[in-house]
């Protein structure tokens, strides 16, 4: 296979602006953008905040919109771009200032058979009607390339239909597909059972595996994670990592080979990694028997070495098996990789589940599961926070920032290794709750701006974007709600993440990115 161009020389680009080329920001998913110069608590809380115009697309928009500055688009100049992933299996360049569109794909074409998936395919309606780019991309600014996760539905001249996933590499500037792009998602292990008594091989299923959480790119390898589509068996979770050069596939990983389950959805969230290359995913309900010498991870915090994928630590809650008969997924959010912190163990992870219970984790030992009846190997332990927390938090300035389902936005502080419960919101929200995501210039005029959706079994609900200010959440700065008619982003999309970059908000909803920022 050919290797993917690459170029170094693009960095030199983005003098004076921060590109969002990865969900919540960054690999350590901190949901925090520490470079917004233009949006403060002052004028955002003004009368010239608010919507600046649409950017219509076709298909649901659950993938967070990404960015990046300065892009030399061939016959179009250079160009502030926002990149838009859709469930119609399109992709979109769009000038990130005035909406103009750049270039865009269909991976899919019906004239040839090629559609995106459907819910009756899938057998569940947690997405849909389409299922086709779910999970955020992630973009390689010295290879100028966008990774894409594209699932098919296609029809043989037989008549027959197959199911595929592909990862596919563009170029950012033209939306042409690198050398070597794409490759076909195919991987297997051999399971070899925990009390010895059989082996069987456990192969990736096209359809049955759904890719919800945000892809990664770390050290030259891509990386992409599976969970489940509402249960229906089988299903396993999977992290599968491919050299970002070449498109060859480097490494497979399953949480669950023996039980199955142990999906890694995350509500969205990215899967993560450290200065070191480890990687870190959360997984959801199913069998755990780590502790006896098994090999499923049901309910756990895993920490994975980036080349083998091997497991190198886990941390599980004492009462997983509670957790997994109550449908309280540990994974329904994705674990947070905090800055270095003062103290003796410096490198923390958060993590909060359905359980609402906020876990705070040292990275260096994770604790495996504590045996006694309590969480005793974790840091510390606070909540519970309503109903549960989908997509995980924010960190920004020594605090996190977490918004659950049936709560308001809560604001806890991080002091030696505790977390301690400061300001709180005003506005309870059903479920899910929301997922922060954080603007600041540096460690001031920090925003925290939330997208209220919809609940599972709503339909075509008004999404509403509100931000608040972060050195105290129960000052509520804008709300779209209350902004005039025609605020509003659009039909909701649930698990939202805003992007926010030079200036302005990106919004996903269906068929649409509403883009916010201060009017003339």
């Amino acid at each position: 296979m050919k290797k993917l161009a690459a170029t170094f020389s693009f960095a030199a680009f983005l003098v004076g602006q921060t590109a969002i080329t990865t969900a919540q920001y960054d690999n350590q998913r901190t949901g925090a953008i520490l470079t917004e110069t233009i949006l403060t608590p002052r004028n955002v809380g003004s009368p010239r905040f608010g919507r600046l115009f649409t950017i219509h697309v076709e298909g649901e928009v659950h993938a967070q919109p990404l960015y990046v500055p300065n892009v030399e688009m061939p016959g179009k100049g250079r160009r502030n771009a926002v990149y838009i992933a859709t469930e119609s299996d399109r992709l979109y360049a769009v000038d990130a200032d005035t909406g103009e569109a750049l270039w865009r794909i269909a991976f899919a074409d019906a004239t040839r058979g090629v559609t995106p998936l459907t819910t009756h395919d899938v057998r569940c309606s947690f997405l849909g009607p389409e299922i086709g780019i779910t999970p955020t991309p992630v973009i390689d600014l010295a290879g100028k390339t966008i990774f894409v996760l594209v699932r098919t539905r296609e029809r043989a001249s037989s008549g027959e239909v197959r199911y595929y996933q592909r990862l596919h590499a563009i170029d950012i500037r033209t939306g042409a597909e690198r050398s070597g792009s794409p490759v076909l998602i195919r991987a297997q292990v051999t399971s070899s059972s925990w009390f010895g008594l059989s082996t069987k091989e456990v192969s990736f299923h096209a359809l049955r595996e759904n890719p919800r959480a945000a892809m990664l790119l770390s050290r030259g390898t891509v990386y992409i994670a599976w969970g489940s589509s509402c249960d229906v068996t089988p299903y396993y979770g999977w992290v599968i990592g491919y050299d970002a050069s070449t498109l060859r596939q480097t490494a497979v990983f399953n949480t669950a080979p023996d039980a199955g389950g142990g999906g890694i959805w995350q509500s969205g969230a990215g899967i993560a990694a450290d200065d070191q290359g480890n990687i870190y995913a959360s997984t959801g309900n199913g069998s755990f028997t780590a502790s006896r010498g098994g090999v499923d991870y049901g309910d756990s915090v895993l920490k994975l070495e980036s080349k083998s994928l091997r497991v190198l630590d886990f941390f599980t809650p004492f009462d997983e098996a509670s957790l997994n008969r109550a449908d309280n997924d540990l994974g329904s959010s994705g674990p947070v990789l905090l800055p270095a912190q003062e103290g003796p163990r410096p490198h923390l992870l958060a993590i909060a589940g359905k359980s609402g219970r906020i876990y705070l984790l040292d990275r260096d030992r994770l604790g495996h599961k504590d045996t006694t009846g309590k969480d005793g190997n974790a840091v510390d332990v606070a909540g519970p926070l309503g109903k549960g927390v989908y997509g995980g938090p924010a960190y920004w300035n020594g605090h996190l920032f977490l918004f659950g389902d049936g709560d308001m936005l809560r604001d806890y502080a991080l002091r030696s290794g505790r977390l301690s419960a400061e300001h709180v919101g005003k506005q309870k929200f059903r479920n899910p709750g929301a997922i922060p995501s954080i603007s600041a210039n540096g460690s001031k005029d920090g925003i925290v701006w939330v997208v209220l959706t919809k609940s599972y079994f709503e339909h075509a609900v008004p999404a509403v974007l509100q931000a608040y200010d972060a050195s105290d959440v129960g000052r509520l700065l804008y709300t779209s709600e209350n902004a005039g008619g025609g605020e509003g982003p659009g039909t909701a999309v649930r698990f939202t993440v805003p992007s926010v970059a030079n200036g302005k908000v990106y919004v996903n909803a269906v068929n649409g990115v509403a883009v916010y920022g201060l009017k003339r």
